[in-house]
């Protein structure tokens, strides 16, 4: 596999951050499912079906958890899907509560720590899959939930995967959640509370107790929406005990399962001084962390550019552990 760089026609680390999101990869033609969850609520899931004779050996298929305010058209979701597809494995994109186009029936929501989420959906889709090599790959805040859930689970995760990775994973949040609320990191802030805030709105009309909706209005950065809505409403006392709490870099020491590691050292989201070490993890992770990519970008090609290294990193990763 190629190391990843940078193309030169693409600088810096918000360049390649915000870049891939002009790119449309091509659109498929999922099969939605809709489970319901433990506590009476449901989730829907993104089927990316690979067809195989009956005769044929079980296809692996791949896990995507979305990143923040993310889904199964996302840009690395339709890269990684089509990808699978080429080759023949199936693909299932997990919507976080809320992130399918329809609000979910509880007032709860998703968040980076939502571990407990992770683990039901694996056991039954290890139950209903019995057959299938099962991996499983997380995307930013998606990342971090999955590599949190690998560390809590510690060698009894391997009855349930066979491989994992994490792109671009926030793996401290409070050193994330400061990072976007300084210089041009922003224009990521406003970008994310231009879903969060009216998504918030639409929850406390449906449950005028959540929180104080006069504050909503003012909520301006990440630390103000999770400390306001986030937090508390996953039973946190406020952002900084949610952040605490829900990042995964201090259970990467217990991960057991073969997990890939992916962070750009440009990523505007993490400094580079957050990224853990060798000694901070199990000899079941590798740390991969180019120089270049931003975040969740990894843009390879001449102009106008291609989002194909990722989920061929992936890819690659599953086949070989390399």
């Amino acid at each position: 596999m190629i190391p990843y760089r940078a193309p030169s026609w693409l600088p810096g680390g918000h360049v390649q951050t915000i870049y891939p999101l002009l790119i449309k990869p091509q659109s498929l033609a999922y099969r939605r499912e809709r489970w319901d969850t433990p506590d009476g609520d449901f989730i829907d899931l993104d089927w990316n079906d690979s067809a195989r004779e009956p005769d044929c050996a079980p296809t692996p298929l791949v896990v995507l958890f979305h990143g923040l305010e993310g889904s199964s058209n996302s840009h690395y979701a339709l890269s990684l899907m089509g990808a699978l597809k080429a080759i023949g494995w199936g693909g299932v994109v997990i919507h976080f509560r809320g992130c399918s186009g329809e609000a979910n029936r509880l007032p709860r929501a998703y968040h980076s720590g939502d571990s407990a989420e992770v683990d039901w959906i694996l056991r039954r889709l290890k139950r209903e899959q019995t057959d299938r090599p099962l991996y499983a790959m997380g995307v930013s805040l998606g990342g971090n939930v999955l590599l949190k859930w690998l560390g809590e689970c510690g060698s009894s995760a391997n009855t349930l995967l066979d491989a994992a990775a994490a792109v671009s994973a926030p793996l401290d949040l409070s050193v994330c959640g400061y990072a976007l609320g300084r210089g041009l990191n922003r224009i990521y802030t406003q970008y994310f509370l231009q879903t969060l805030k009216p998504g918030a709105a639409a929850r406390l009309k449906r449950f005028p107790e959540l929180f104080d909706g006069s504050r909503l209005g003012r909520v301006n950065s990440v630390y103000e929406f999770d400390d306001l809505v986030t937090g508390p409403l996953h039973g946190f006392a406020g952002a900084d005990d949610y952040w605490q709490r829900s990042s995964c870099k201090p259970w990467l020491s217990e991960i057991r399962v073969p997990t890939l590691v992916l962070n750009a050292r440009n990523d505007p989201f993490l400094p580079a001084q957050a990224l853990p070490t060798p000694d901070q993890v199990t000899a079941s992770v590798r740390l991969e962390f180019p120089q270049q990519g931003g975040h969740v970008g990894f843009v390879s090609g001449s102009f106008p550019g291609k989002l194909d290294w990722m989920p061929q990193r992936a890819l690659r990763f599953f086949l070989r552990g390399i």
